[in-house]
């Protein structure tokens, strides 16, 4: 873990005690600056109050995409701290109390970006965002019968990215690595999670085109590293040396891969996704073959972006095309070869990007099978 993400769950931390402590003394959240954001924040914004709507910030990934919240907040003129960090913890339940006490508490004039946690969760949060006259923008998750234009303009848009194709060019790696022969195993996501579906059906995509390779198993880790370790642990036990390569839906469960592997002493190539600053370390290193970098910062600043600029009237969702209400971000593979130069260009300096430019970076419209 970075210090800078071990920083920010310290600030976290003593803002939580501060805000318990307020609590006990009876202070309300209109008492307590900057909880579920202030007043003048809003009047900077135009009136609207915004917030990012997420899993957690200890994660690499994560603390990218709110970044480009962050980003898209500063470049109204505004601190990065206008911007309210609604942290779900992994919960649907709470991810929707969240926001639905977000929106209350600012009467609805709310500005939203949100992956809802799991994909039966967007509906319902796209639903109260709607009733109580927000926008918001979705990432990720949600099922693929729900679609923003049925919502209407507060639904105002969701973008994606494709797992499946980097995810095979990903496995294709790990097979020429394995000598185009052997067993390989999967540590996935939360079941539920389209990347999670996706980044699965990639490696499959792969296989089928490598009579030579089988897939060993293939068991959900929930994106948590301790559980990929745990899990590689039970691989390595029931498997031993008939594994041959090991195929990760994210960055974190890599680690833990990576982890498992290094208490046995043994050594198996490994590739991940997200792109995350330590992966590609790793990348670098040769710890790991290749990881997916999916440009979550501006991901994270464009849907948040994109739910502002609709509440302000620079645009309306309803008269734009289906390929600018839900798209693909870019994806970057990410190997020995080429790591360096992406090291420099995104991730020793972060490129700044013109938020005004909504769909510049977008891979097309998402595809449904």
């Amino acid at each position: 873990m970075s210090t800078f993400i071990k920083d920010y769950i310290e600030r976290e931390t003593i803002s939580r005690r501060n805000f318990l402590l307020a609590t006990a003394a009876g202070l309300t959240s209109a008492a307590i600056p900057g909880a579920f954001g202030g007043g003048a924040a809003m009047a900077d914004a135009g009136g609207w109050a915004l917030a990012w709507s997420y899993r957690d910030r200890a994660s690499a990934y994560w603390n990218a995409i709110v970044s480009g919240g962050e980003a898209y907040t500063e470049s109204l003129g505004l601190k990065k701290d206008a911007m309210t960090n609604l942290i779900n913890e992994g919960s649907s339940e709470k991810s929707l109390a969240d926001i639905k006490a977000f929106l209350a508490k600012n009467n609805g004039k709310a500005a939203i970006a949100c992956d809802a946690n799991d994909s039966p969760n967007a509906r319902p949060v796209a639903e109260a965002v709607k009733k109580a006259g927000g926008y918001i923008s979705t990432i990720w998750n949600k099922t693929d019968d729900l679609h923003p234009w049925d919502i209407g303009d507060n639904y105002v848009a969701h973008l994606s990215w494709s797992g499946e194709k980097p995810s095979e060019e990903a496995a294709n790696i790990l097979i020429k690595a394995m000598g185009g022969e052997g067993a390989i195993v999967h540590l996935g996501g939360i079941p539920a999670n389209i990347p999670a579906i996706e980044r699965l059906n990639g490696l499959k995509n792969a296989i089928k085109k490598n009579p030579k390779v089988e897939l060993l198993d293939s068991q959900p880790a929930d994106w948590d590293t301790t559980k990929a370790a745990a899990l590689m642990s039970n691989y390595l036990t029931k498997y031993g040396n008939k594994i041959k390569g090991v195929h990760c839906a994210n960055d974190n469960m890599a680690y833990g891969v990576l982890q498992a592997l290094k208490a046995e002493g043994i050594n198996l190539p490994v590739t991940a996704f997200d792109g995350n600053p330590e992966a590609v370390d790793m990348v670098m290193k040769g710890e790991l073959l290749a990881t997916v970098f999916t440009n979550p910062h501006w991901g994270g600043g464009i849907a948040l972006g994109l739910a502002h600029q609709a509440a302000l009237g620079k645009f309306k969702p309803s008269e734009e095309p289906k390929e600018h209400r839900e798209f693909y971000g870019p994806s970057i593979l990410v190997t020995k070869a080429d790591a360096d130069a992406f090291k420099k260009k995104y991730l020793d300096s972060t490129p700044k990007y013109d938020w005004s430019d909504r769909w510049g970076l977008s891979a097309g419209q998402i595809q449904y099978k």
